[in-house]
């Protein structure tokens, strides 16, 4: 991150994860390095907190999340996963919720929500990078969903997955278990952006600056229609954008920013 960010005085105690607002932003850091950031049942449930603490903060415009150390997020923690190995039915769920509780918060969050992507992302990192609206991912990071090589299914990380590259691509990703590249990642969709890691600091802090720069009531509108569209068919999802289109007409940000280019042309 190339933006300054400050501890929040009154922030809730994480081990897991840092949480920092500053300038508009809310960084959201996994900070598991030496675990590769793995994800596990705390960090889970601090991931929610941090996500709904950015969510009542009108001073953050845009959440960030991103990984301590050379790794994003390397998925699941094994061995906690191994601790409950025995365990019953109910606990498997409660866990597997907790996780999927954040990709549903960062998905429906009403404001942007970018993944600075370097090193691996893999299985559930994966997916906690494609649950957030823009993916700038450092052209040596790698993407993959390797869960069939121990008996497990890459479940909840699909929902974003075949979204995001489309139904034959999604099955050759989590059938064979392949890994790729950022700019393979690209190519098919998985990322928005691979960026050179000369240029990755300065990229990602331009891109911030560009949303946080934004009317943030027309980012909220449109990220709200963008996900909305994955239900309508044509004529509904056309319907959605009149009615989108009228409640940004209505806004003070619209009506200044078209008196404002209009002046600017006529000078």
């Amino acid at each position: 991150m190339t933006t300054a960010t400050l501890p929040d005085a009154d922030a809730p105690t994480y081990t897991s994860i840092r949480v920092a607002r500053d300038e508009g932003l809310g960084v959201i850091t996994l900070a598991r390095p030496t675990k590769k950031n793995a994800l596990d049942r705390a960090t889970a449930d601090e991931l929610v907190i941090a996500i709904r603490e950015c969510a009542a903060d009108p001073t953050v415009r845009v959440v960030v999340l991103e990984g301590e150390g050379d790794d994003f997020c390397a998925g699941a923690d094994l061995t906690a996963l191994e601790a409950m190995l025995d365990a019953g039915p109910e606990v498997h769920i409660a866990d597997a919720r907790a996780l999927g509780r954040v990709f549903a918060l960062l998905r429906g969050l009403n404001k942007p929500t970018v993944a600075v992507v370097r090193g691996r992302a893999l299985a559930g990192g994966a997916g906690l990078a494609t649950a957030c609206d823009v993916v700038l991912a450092e052209e040596s990071a790698v993407f993959g969903y390797p869960e069939v090589r121990i008996g497990f299914v890459p479940a909840m990380v699909m929902t974003m997955l075949r979204r995001a590259v489309g139904e034959k691509r999604a099955a050759e990703l989590v059938l064979t278990a392949r890994l790729v590249d950022a700019a393979e990642a690209e190519r098919i969709g998985l990322v928005s952006r691979c960026i050179p890691s000369e240029r990755f600091a300065e990229e990602v802090g331009a891109t911030l600056e560009r949303l946080v720069a934004a009317p943030a009531v027309a980012l909220e509108l449109t990220k709200r229609l963008l996900y909305r569209l994955d239900d309508l068919d044509f004529p509904a999802g056309i319907a959605a954008g009149v009615t989108t289109n009228v409640e940004s007409r209505a806004t003070e940000e619209f009506k200044a920013g078209v008196r404002r280019f209009v002046r600017k042309d006529r000078a």
